[in-house]
Protein backbone atom coordinates (compact mmCIF):
# COMPACT_ATOMS: atom_id res chain seq x y z
CA UNK A 1 0.00 0.00 0.00
CA UNK A 2 1.28 3.48 -0.83
CA UNK A 3 0.81 6.40 1.56
CA UNK A 4 2.43 9.79 1.89
CA UNK A 5 4.30 10.54 5.11
CA UNK A 6 5.24 14.19 5.57
CA UNK A 7 4.85 14.69 1.83
CA UNK A 8 6.98 11.73 0.70
CA UNK A 9 5.69 8.56 -0.92
CA UNK A 10 6.14 5.41 1.21
CA UNK A 11 5.31 1.77 0.62
CA UNK A 12 3.94 0.17 3.82
CA UNK A 13 2.94 -3.41 4.57
CA UNK A 14 0.39 -2.63 7.27
CA UNK A 15 -2.65 -0.37 7.44
CA UNK A 16 -2.48 0.02 11.24
CA UNK A 17 -1.45 3.55 12.19
CA UNK A 18 0.46 2.49 15.32
CA UNK A 19 2.47 -0.07 13.38
CA UNK A 20 3.34 2.45 10.66
CA UNK A 21 4.50 4.98 13.27
CA UNK A 22 6.63 2.35 15.00
CA UNK A 23 8.14 1.14 11.71
CA UNK A 24 9.26 4.68 10.84
CA UNK A 25 10.75 5.17 14.34
CA UNK A 26 9.28 8.59 15.09
CA UNK A 27 10.40 9.89 18.48
CA UNK A 28 7.78 11.39 20.84
CA UNK A 29 6.41 13.89 21.43
CA UNK A 30 4.57 14.25 18.15
CA UNK A 31 1.08 14.70 16.76
CA UNK A 32 -0.39 12.78 13.84
CA UNK A 33 -2.87 13.87 11.19
CA UNK A 34 -4.38 11.76 8.45
CA UNK A 35 -5.60 13.76 5.47
CA UNK A 36 -5.33 16.92 7.63
CA UNK A 37 -7.45 15.50 10.49
CA UNK A 38 -5.56 15.12 13.77
CA UNK A 39 -5.86 11.72 15.43
CA UNK A 40 -5.75 11.45 19.25
CA UNK A 41 -2.90 9.18 20.35
CA UNK A 42 -5.25 6.81 22.19
CA UNK A 43 -6.76 5.93 18.79
CA UNK A 44 -3.48 5.06 17.03
CA UNK A 45 -3.90 1.32 17.63
CA UNK A 46 -7.43 1.21 16.20
CA UNK A 47 -6.93 3.60 13.28
CA UNK A 48 -6.32 2.14 9.84
CA UNK A 49 -4.85 3.83 6.80
CA UNK A 50 -6.04 3.48 3.23
CA UNK A 51 -4.05 3.52 0.02
CA UNK A 52 -3.14 7.10 -0.89
CA UNK A 53 -3.69 8.55 2.60
CA UNK A 54 -1.58 11.53 3.62
CA UNK A 55 0.01 11.10 7.03
CA UNK A 56 1.60 14.11 8.71
CA UNK A 57 3.73 13.58 11.81
CA UNK A 58 4.69 16.85 13.49
CA UNK A 59 6.79 17.58 16.56
CA UNK A 60 6.44 20.63 18.76
CA UNK A 61 8.98 23.42 18.40
CA UNK A 62 10.33 24.80 21.65
CA UNK A 63 11.73 28.24 22.21
CA UNK A 64 10.63 31.79 22.49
Amino acid sequence: MNIFINGKDHQVTTSNLQEVIESKEFKPPFAVAINKVFIPNHLYTTTHLEDGDRLDVVSPIYGG
